[in-house]
């Protein structure tokens, strides 16, 4: 009644009109002042929700909050697809992962063979990300700020020229490593002054395997590669140009020279020079051929030379003179190379002639090359770049980021959506996010948010770029911060991450994860796993069988971490999907710390899969068109796909209507 007595007033000043339609507008005051209130709270208990505070502090309070978010936003407690026609923008989601890690990962209760090197590694992580990520909140976005960071990272280190005797190399493990701290630009160039080392036996099973008949062969050879930054660790920094002289022990037991890329730990196809000149019809780089002819063993013996000498004798020409070149890499003998960088790829020559050009592959710029490996059967004398670059790489980030509100991500009109798409990108992965907002996060099903796609970045280990990941994340509004540092091994807590987001703030029917150098054609995967009835479980993808782990080399699994022959059946990490029922299966054993980790996200996947088959059981659908690697026709998802391959993929799908690859790398 005190409540009804305080509106007196107000009505009073309504108009002299009949008595009903007072009654009216009071209703509407009073519907109005409450949705105004609550609203207010809604967003008020945003703002709080998203510190990093609360985040990365006392976990029963974010157990409450996260109680409280579920609620106050009228989610489905347990992320069941209802097919809401509610159309109201949401605003506002938070932009760092709200799944409680560090409870799990420091739960003494947790079985002792739960606890693993992989633990001990996400432990540290998490606590070097939250210093990582207060340093990033301490800074202050003011031109002023700005101005620091950049007079701290635009030293004197961007120098025209950069030269180093064999002895000022840093060696380590064998390899000798040359900063290039801003790059290279058009008309670099570095020169190496070297003496390749005489050859010696080789009993390495990879070489001696070309000659079985033999335990051991003769080797001479070195490799010199221009490489970029690595994005996380443990993850090899991406060869941009790999150029390899095989003096001997090459399996065609001739002198060669090899080159190539690797591109996010995946080799492209080799340009192998052998001794014979590029035909005629072949492309050639700022007009050069790609290979030089050198004198050959057998040159008279092959078939070419029979064909060039009986026409020469029928036609009656004279035989021009030409001049042979010998392999330009002698054992024991002192050499000159220059790599200098073109208009359309490297060159490279040797004492003063060209003896071969690369072609740019995609995916990879100048600027990216920002350090000199030599390593192998070689001694350096000296090096020495020149025409480098004056600006800082730091600020790369720049010539990548197109600030521009198209490419910003569309709200969210839906409560549920049908589809989530998380994609695991690296801090430093600035052009890859961009390419894939400009192709197929444009997809109308993404604009009108039935499906929604976020990135998943873990911190990095550079402040400066850590300031400008969180930067894109208040523009673009489409990354969501895993507040760890970024390691090679921890990819799992960023899968973790998706599952959770997928089914609590979105409360998507499918999870999809994927990598951010996957192109995905939507409508084809939503199609694909509409096919399953609904309400069943489902886990899609390209599926392995019967894989068995590897014991020796670079991707060995020991026994403490793997201790089975076999990993169970598991979908290529690329891109796979699961029902919602598996992400919170998922998510919920990984709170109440029954998830078992593993560092290979792909299997880890597939472990908590057949886990979760043993109680309900799940349909399991195979296609070789989530590409692993690479593109194929009619793909549904295509792997390995540069910034450039990105846009062109969708450029063919908007314009021709069809699936097609662009050019390999």
């Amino acid at each position: 009644m005190k409540r009804v007595k305080k509106l007196y007033p107000l009505l009073s000043l309504l108009p002299n009109r009949p008595k009903p339609l007072q009654i009216f507008m009071a209703v509407m005051f009073l519907y109005l002042l409450f949705t105004t209130f609550e609203i207010e709270t809604f967003l008020g208990f945003r703002t709080r929700f998203v510190s990093v505070t609360s985040l990365l502090g006392n976990e029963d309070q974010q157990q409450q909050q996260h109680t409280h978010f579920s609620k106050a936003s009228n989610f489905p407690s347990q992320g069941v697809f209802q097919g809401s026609v509610h159309r109201k923008a949401l605003q506002g989601l938070q932009k760092v992962s709200t799944l409680s890690f560090m409870e799990a990962l420091n739960d003494t209760t947790v079985e002792e063979n739960m606890v693993s090197e992989l633990h001990n590694a996400a432990r540290h992580a998490w606590l070097e990300g939250k210093r990582l990520w207060e340093q990033v909140e301490s800074v202050k976005e003011t031109m002023d700020d700005v101005a620091r960071f950049k007079a701290e990272n635009l030293s004197d280190s961007c120098k025209n020229s950069i030269s180093l005797s064999g002895s000022e190399l840093k060696e380590k493990k064998g390899v000798m490593v040359m900063v290039l701290p801003c790059g290279l630009t058009l008309g670099s160039h570095v020169t190496v002054v070297g003496t390749p080392r005489w050859a010696h036996w080789e009993d390495d099973p990879k070489i001696a395997v070309v000659k079985e008949e033999e335990g051991k062969v003769m080797v001479s050879q070195f490799m010199m590669e221009l490489q970029g930054l690595k994005s996380v660790d443990k993850e090899e920094p991406p060869r941009i140009l790999h150029f390899n002289p095989r003096l001997k022990g090459d399996y065609s037991g001739r002198p060669v020279i090899e080159q190539n890329t690797c591109y996010r730990m995946q080799w492209g196809s080799a340009l192998r020079c052998e001794g014979w000149k590029s035909r005629a019809d072949e492309d050639t780089v700022d007009g050069q051929v790609k290979c030089e002819k050198w004198i050959r063993d057998d040159d008279s013996h092959t078939e070419e030379a029979k064909a060039t000498w009986w026409l020469s004798r029928l036609i009656g020409r004279t035989k021009k003179v030409t001049i042979d070149w010998p392999y330009p890499f002698v054992e024991g003998r002192l050499f000159v190379l220059t790599v200098s960088a073109g208009m359309e790829g490297y060159h490279v020559s040797v004492d003063g002639r060209h003896v071969t050009s690369f072609p740019y592959r995609t995916g990879f710029s100048l600027e990216d090359a920002t350090g000199l490996s030599i390593k192998g059967d070689v001694y350096v004398h000296s090096i020495f770049a020149a025409s480098l670059p004056s600006s800082h790489p730091s600020f790369a980030p720049q010539m990548h980021l197109e600030l521009l509100p198209q490419w910003k991500v569309p709200p969210l009109l839906h409560v549920n959506v049908e589809l989530f798409i998380g994609i695991l990108s690296a801090g430093n992965h600035f052009a890859e996010r961009m390419a894939v907002r400009k192709s197929w996060m444009q997809h109308k099903l993404i604009k009108s948010s039935n499906v929604v796609a976020r990135f998943f970045v873990a911190l990095h280990g550079r402040k400066d770029l850590n300031v400008e990941i969180k930067k894109e994340t208040d523009y673009f509004g489409d990354i969501i911060i895993v507040p760890y540092m970024d390691h090679y091994d921890l990819v799992v807590l960023k899968t973790i991450a998706i599952t959770e987001y997928g089914i609590r703030s979105v409360a998507a029917k499918y999870i999809m994860k994927c990598d951010d150098d996957t192109f995905v054609r939507i409508d084809s995967i939503i199609s694909e796993a509409r096919k399953v009835g609904s309400g069943r479980s489902l886990y899609l993808g390209n599926m392995n069988y019967h894989h068995r782990p590897l014991r020796s080399g670079k991707w060995a699994v020991t026994y403490e971490e793997w201790s089975e022959e076999e990993y169970p059946t598991y979908a290529n990490g690329p891109g796979y999907i699961i029902s919602a029922d598996i992400a919170r299966f998922i998510v919920s054993n990984f709170e109440k710390h029954r998830l078992k980790l593993f560092k290979m996200e792909d299997v880890s996947m597939g472990m908590w899969v057949e886990q979760f088959n043993s109680s309900r059981p799940v349909e399991y659908v195979h296609s070789f068109k989530f590409c692993q690697f690479g593109c194929i026709e009619d793909y549904f998802t295509a792997h390995y796909q540069s910034p450039r391959q990105m846009t062109c993929m969708w450029d063919k799908l908007q314009q021709k209507g069809q699936p097609l690859c662009c050019n390999m790398r």
